[in-house]
């Protein structure tokens, strides 16, 4: 029994969708989007897809005669993140790929810098995926959620770059997206996850880099040294000035330019040491790495130089 079920009450034949569940055993179900009520688990059965589409039809409520202003639709083909009403209160965080392409994405939500993954799969063209249930009681306390995907169909002659968009909800903007989602056709609040996707073209980018490089022939890059040590006293001479995020960011972009530099000189590996400590650095560090391309693994470094307070990066 999960939030977003549809459930028939045993004590009477009301039926409506589970909107929370809360403790004692207790569940929140919005009875056809009229009222809410608190219900014994005890006391509800989830109702089976099957069920739901061929029993109880001349149960089922009938659509209302009045006419409602339609929403603005959303037509133009991408990739959209959808949430959609379930009851007055609940709505369902829907993945839709308006595409001709398969989507490969991963999901997931953060909440204090936390990160906490969702789900991960294949969604067909014209397809769509629920992620998660969010409660319209609960808005102040949402997470951002965070997608990440890639466009993908076998044969395809052309190469698309990975995206990762989060979303933050505002009150401000939030009522301001509500639309008619494309392919659920139904009204929701949408918020587009990309941007035109435009092919790589790896022809013209080998011209730049020529061109690049005879424009700049006495330039030669400087790559990093081997062990890079990041701990904040090897980069300032005095930081007693300096906040613990000014620290950080710090730290941050001198571990980004090493890496970059890394992967342009092709080198092999590199080591970054973070120390220990209350270990943000760290999880920083790595939480960078798990997103970049062309980083064939990384894992702490030899335990018995650095302890737990260094990353050796493998490069491709």
């Amino acid at each position: 029994m999960n939030i977003g079920d549809r459930v028939r009450l045993m004590s009477g034949r009301e039926e409506g969708i589970i909107t929370r569940i809360l403790e004692n055993g207790i569940v929140e179900v919005a009875i056809d989007n009229d009222f809410t009520i608190p219900v014994s688990r005890r006391e509800v059965v989830v109702i089976s897809s099957e069920e739901a589409k061929f029993l109880n039809k001349d149960d089922a409520p009938q659509p209302s005669t009045r006419k409602e202003p339609a929403a603005p639709v959303l037509a133009s083909q991408g990739i959209y993140l959808a949430l959609v009403h379930q009851s007055e209160e609940l709505l369902a965080a829907t993945i839709i790929n308006n595409t001709d392409y398969d989507i490969l994405f991963t999901s997931g939500e953060e909440r204090d810098n936390r990160y906490r993954g969702l789900q991960n799969d294949k969604i067909n063209p014209k397809g769509t995926r629920v992620i998660t249930h969010l409660h319209l009681k609960d808005f102040e306390k949402w997470p951002n959620l965070v997608v990440q995907f890639m466009r993908h169909r076998n044969g395809a002659p052309a190469l698309f770059e990975p995206v990762t968009k989060r979303v933050a909800f505002k009150a401000s903007s939030f009522y301001k997206s509500k639309k008619t989602a494309p392919v659920l056709n139904k009204e929701a609040y949408v918020f587009q996850l990309d941007q035109k996707a435009v092919p790589l073209d790896t022809d013209k980018i080998q011209e730049q880099l020529v061109d690049a490089a005879a424009k700049n022939e006495n330039f030669k890059l400087q790559a990093p040294e081997h062990e890079v040590d990041l701990h904040i006293d090897k980069l300032v001479e005095d930081y007693s000035g300096m906040s613990n995020s000014a620290m950080l960011k710090l730290q941050l972009e001198r571990f980004q330019d090493a890496l970059e530099r890394a992967m342009a000189a092709n080198m092999h590996e590199i080591i970054f040491i973070h120390g220990t400590g209350n270990g943000i650095l760290r999880k920083e560090i790595q939480k960078q790495l798990s997103r970049t391309p062309g980083i064939r693994f990384f894992e702490d470094a030899r335990k018995e130089k650095f302890g737990y307070g260094a990353t050796l990066v493998r490069l491709r």
